[in-house]
C-alpha cells in the first residue's frame, strides 16, 4: 500500500518509544546519519496511517515514498544496502551469515525475555531474567574474542545487541561474575555520538551514558 501524502517525501519511522526492535531501527538510522522523521507510535493504540500501511499494525514500520517495511530485520537490511556507508555488514557471505545467524538468535532467544520482563506478569518477568542472565553468561566469551560482537568492526548485530544491553539495569539483570567484557562492551557504544542520537527520551532515562 502507498504512503500517505504527508509522507512521500521524507523517510518516516514509525517507532515506539521504548523497544529494542525499534531501537534497533534507530541506532542503524544513526550510525548511517541518515535524516528520518520519527512518529512516536502507542502499540496498543496504532495511528491511522499506521493501520493503513501495515498489515500487522506493527513497529518498527519504515516508510520512503511508495516503500513500507516492517519487521527489524528487513528494515535495517534495507538501509544498510540503501545507505552504504558505513557499511553494517562484512563483505564476505561466510562473515555476513554469521552475523545473520546471530541476530535470527537474539530476535528468538533474547528479545522475547526483554519483552516478558517490561510486559508479563510477575512469573514471567522472573522467569525472563533468569533465562536473560544465563544467556549472557553463556555469550560472555564472545564478547571477549572481539572489539565488537563477532565482528571487528560495528555491524548490524550490534544495533541489534546494544540496545539490548542499555536495557539490563532497567530489567533488573545483572551482568554475570565475569561479564566486565559486556560492560565494556556496552561502553564503547554507548560512548559513540550515533548511540546518544539513537535514544529516545524515554531511553536517556534507562541508564546513565558513560563518561
Amino acid at each position: 500500500m502507498a504512503a500517505s501524502p504527508r509522507m512521500r517525501n521524507a523517510l518516516t519511522l514509525f517507532s515506539s518509544t521504548d523497544c529494542v526492535l525499534c531501537h534497533r531501527v534507530r541506532l542503524v538510522l544513526a550510525a548511517k546519519g541518515v535524516t528520518y522523521d520519527l512518529i512516536p507510535v502507542d502499540p496498543q493504540n496504532p495511528p491511522e496511517d499506521l493501520v493503513d500501511l501495515n498489515p500487522y499494525h506493527s513497529v518498527p514500520t519504515l516508510v520512503e515514498r511508495d516503500l513500507v517495511l516492517y519487521a527489524a530485520s528487513v528494515v535495517c537490511e534495507y538501509l544498510d544496502e540503501r545507505y552504504p556507508h558505513p557499511p553494517l555488514m562484512p563483505v564476505d557471505p561466510l562473515s555476513r551469515a554469521r552475523l545473520r545467524l546471530a541476530m535470527l538468535r537474539l530476535e528468538h532467544d533474547w528479545v522475547p525475555q526483554v519483552q516478558a520482563i517490561q510486559m508479563g506478569n510477575k512469573a514471567q518477568a522472573e522467569a525472563a531474567r533468569k533465562r536473560l542472565k544465563e544467556l549472557l553468561t553463556a555469550s560472555v566469551p564472545l564478547f571477549k574474542a572481539s572489539k565488537f560482537f563477532l565482528n571487528p568492526e560495528m555491524s548490524l548485530a550490534d544495533c541489534a545487541m546494544a540496545p539490548i544491553i542499555w536495557r539490563l539495569p532497567s530489567l533488573d539483570v545483572p551482568l554475570p561474575k565475569d561479564g566486565k567484557a559486556i560492560e565494556d562492551y556496552g561502553n564503547r557504544i554507548f560512548r559513540n555520538p550515533g548511540f546518544t542520537r539513537s535514544l529516545t527520551e524515554q531511553e536517556r532515562k534507562l541508564r546513565e551514558l558513560p563518561g
